[in-house]
């Protein structure tokens, strides 16, 4: 395409170029390094807030004009020196361009060089039953005309030439429905009718965000952190319950304003304790287990960050599968969940086993990836992608008080793999739970309509 054309249809078809820009606006972490491949002009880069991003384009027309704006950002010729690039980005964006690749398993193959274990890849693409429609608007000169015959690639195809290259699918989505801006009608279109049942199939934009493969397990240090309020009886004997996993494992409990005597119970338990653990203890400032769990993560030494819950209605012997699942790089944020095995008779309410059903279906809707069980206490993230959580926090603010949430919408937001294991939920020994099933049941749901407002409804 000539840059005249170009320019013009841009103008033309500035809505939707601006939507498509929203969207990677929502899904590229402002501290990532980023490279877009079908840059044109660099009207997409130029958007982004990042700082250190590459486009590349097969135009020296296009490259001209893309330095001559934007001076800042690097352009290079996908032909001519593509080939040079020594570098790795943690996200690479790809608008578009398989449609009119001639060969798109070699395309995705020829990746690899760009890429580190973190990258993630966003693929755009239009959806196939939109084809009659484009197809009229290039007839009535509304979009620029195809000089190519282009690839129709489904979901399906697009995973499938990703997954023969050794990249698996994160999240996958459309949005998109009202192709033209009219006041108040195309905004609430696309913005909450798309996301839908039924009308998100209906979405011109398909995106998928893959990531590469895990390749080989790592050996972390680990740090297992729990809170405890008025779990006193739960304490005796908690440290030679936890598994070896690591030579570098350490215990923190974090104390939260017990009205009985577990303060005292766990430095008796560090007390008597022999074994190969060092185990610390803090007491909280603050309230509620999301800041118990923060300032428990502050305080760890390890590279691999643990949540226990003190009344180990999760047994600790199960740690070493969340250990494993999370070295291997399977999962980024690994979480327990109760509600697959059979529970012990009094290990959770009727009408907790329901709010927790119906808050997963609401999670998995509104994040894109599958979650059963928002508030199994046990959850592992090294230490790496939490201080990366800890950095977009403010996307969602801090009113958490179960710190489950802040790690669920954390994780989804920077595109990270959560992943759960399936759990046998055992019911307390001691003492009664610190869940207030109306109270927390409408702040979770309040917590719930603000993740849509910031996560899915954009």
């Amino acid at each position: 395409m000539e840059l005249n054309n170009w320019l013009k249809y841009y103008k033309l078809n500035y809505y939707y170029h601006h939507y498509v820009q929203e969207i990677l606006l929502h899904l590229v972490p402002e501290s990532a390094s980023v490279i877009e491949f079908g840059s044109k002009c660099g009207e997409t880069l130029s958007r982004l807030p990042n700082k250190k991003k590459t486009g590349v384009e097969y135009s020296d027309t296009f490259i001209k004009a893309a330095r001559d704006t934007y001076p800042k950002i690097k352009f290079i010729n996908e032909h001519k020196a593509l080939h040079k690039l020594r570098q790795k980005f943690d996200y690479i964006i790809i608008s578009h361009v398989l449609t009119y690749t001639t060969d798109v398993q070699k395309f995705v193959s020829g990746l690899k060089p760009l890429i580190h274990k973190d990258t993630r890849i966003i693929v755009l693409y239009f959806n196939y039953l939109w084809k009659p429609f484009l197809d009229l608007a290039q007839k009535l000169n509304l979009m620029a005309p195809n000089t190519s015959q282009p690839n129709w690639l489904d979901s399906n195809d697009t995973d499938n030439i990703f997954h023969l290259e050794s990249y698996e699918l994160l999240k996958s989505g459309r949005r998109f429905i009202f192709p033209y801006q009219i006041k108040y009608i195309s905004g609430f279109f696309n913005k909450f009718v798309s996301v839908l049942p039924f009308f998100n199939s209906l979405g011109l934009i398909n995106y998928s965000i893959y990531r590469p493969f895990p390749s080989n397990s790592n050996n972390y240090s680990v740090s297992i952190v729990i809170p405890a309020r008025n779990e006193s009886g739960n304490i005796v004997g908690v440290l030679d319950k936890i598994p070896r996993l690591v030579k570098k494992q350490e215990v923190i409990f974090i104390e939260g304003h017990s009205n009985d005597d577990t303060y005292k119970s766990i430095l008796k338990e560090i007390k008597r304790y022999k074994g190969p653990m060092s185990a610390r203890v803090f007491k909280q400032k603050g309230n509620g287990k999301g800041d118990a769990v923060r300032l428990g993560f502050s305080k760890a030494r390890g590279e691999m960050l643990m949540i226990l819950d003190a009344d180990l209605t999760v047994p600790p012997q199960e740690l070493p599968k969340f250990y494993s699942t999370c070295a291997s790089g399977k999962g980024d944020l690994v979480m327990g969940s109760r509600l697959i095995y059979p529970m012990e008779k009094l290990a959770m309410r009727t009408l907790n086993v329901i709010g927790n059903k119906v808050f997963s279906l609401l999670f998995t809707f509104l994040l894109g990836q599958r979650i059963k069980d928002t508030l199994c206490g046990t959850k592992v993230i090294v230490k790496s992608n939490y201080q990366k959580i800890i950095a977009n926090r403010k996307h969602f603010g801090d009113f958490d008080p179960f710190g489950d949430f802040d790690l669920i919408f954390g994780a989804a937001k920077l595109n990270l793999k959560i992943l759960e294991i399936p759990i046998r939920y055992r019911q307390r020994s001691y003492g009664k739970t610190n869940i207030s099933r109306f109270e927390h049941g409408l702040l979770l749901l309040r917590m719930v309509l603000f993740a849509a407002r910031k996560v899915k409804f954009i």
